[in-house]
């Protein structure tokens, strides 16, 4: 470990205990609205998937991964900030309800045996789709795993990613995204969906988030120390977005680099973080035929 990160961990480190007791306070803010010009949502089918994406603009393509957990849909792009208002102009925003969620309109199987690498077939296949190669990705909350499992999978077509909030395991909290969803996420699911049992439901959770309780959940240490690929950690800290997991992050990737932090409290600091993503995208994203990116 280079002497400058364990100098920015240990400042960074200081920084979250500072903010702890009220970032740990920090609630979900409730789905809103798509932003005004928003394009209407659309469906990309294949076999019994069928998953509900809105894509707009013309610069390089950016796939955005909403928050939410299991639940991750559209609207809850709103907060802290809505990267399809933000990132409009400069780049192709694709975005989509996650598969299953239950105030989404994406369905399709409960991949028991490979829950994690499931939901990136659905983010590859909406891209393989659309006819899109190369993309850049923003992922919130769960977009963390996400992206590193779409890292990991297919590191050749992603040219830079920005995790905001990324979840993570904590120790101390072993079964917390277990307990969430199994009363926030599958009961819900079970009665629109009488093929689904809350015993499949279980097995799946099982699956996804005790079977390799540690980390990112889909990647290794040794995977993200090995990653090429250009990230924007953007830390969080509150039970589900463990600051300590963010910033190991920071440390072990070879070409990572670190928001502010805090960065969502006060309000006035989004604008910054916001900035900080959009000149990361912008040193990193090749440019393209028919961008709007800005100077």
């Amino acid at each position: 470990m280079d002497t400058t990160r364990r100098t920015l961990l240990t400042t960074g480190a200081a920084v979250a205990a500072a903010a702890a007791s009220g970032a740990f306070a920090q609630q979900a803010q409730p789905p809103a609205a798509a932003p005004a010009g928003a394009p209407p949502g659309k469906f990309y089918v294949k076999g019994d998937v069928r998953i509900h994406y809105q894509d707009a603009g013309t610069g390089f393509p950016l796939l955005i991964i909403p928050g939410g957990g299991l639940n991750s849909t559209m609207p809850m792009l709103a907060s802290p900030f809505d990267p399809r208002v933000e990132f409009k102009n400069d780049y192709r925003c694709i975005t989509a309800d996650l598969r299953n969620a239950n105030a989404g309109q994406s369905s399709g199987p409960l991949e028991i045996d490979r829950p994690w690498d499931a939901y990136t077939d659905d983010h590859l296949g909406l891209m393989d789709h659309l006819g899109i190669d190369k993309f850049a990705v923003i992922g919130f909350c769960i977009g963390g795993p996400f992206i590193w499992n779409l890292l990991r999978r297919a590191p050749n077509r992603i040219v830079a990613a920005v995790s905001a909030q990324p979840s993570g395991f904590r120790p101390e909290m072993p079964t917390l995204f277990y307990d969430n969803n199994m009363t926030g996420w599958g009961p819900d699911l079970v009665k629109r969906r009488p093929e689904i049992t809350m015993d499949m439901v279980e097995k799946f959770l099982t699956r996804m988030y005790r079977t390799n309780a540690d980390f990112v959940f889909t990647a290794t240490r040794d995977f993200v120390r090995s990653c090429q690929t250009p990230v924007l950690v953007m830390p969080d800290d509150i039970p589900a977005h463990p600051y300590a997991v963010a910033m190991e992050v920071v440390m072990l990737a070879p070409k990572s680099e670190v928001s502010i932090f805090p960065w969502k409290e006060p309000a006035e600091r989004i604008p910054i973080a916001v900035r900080q993503a959009h000149s990361f995208l912008r040193a990193h994203v090749p440019a393209t035929a028919g961008s709007r990116r800005g100077a």
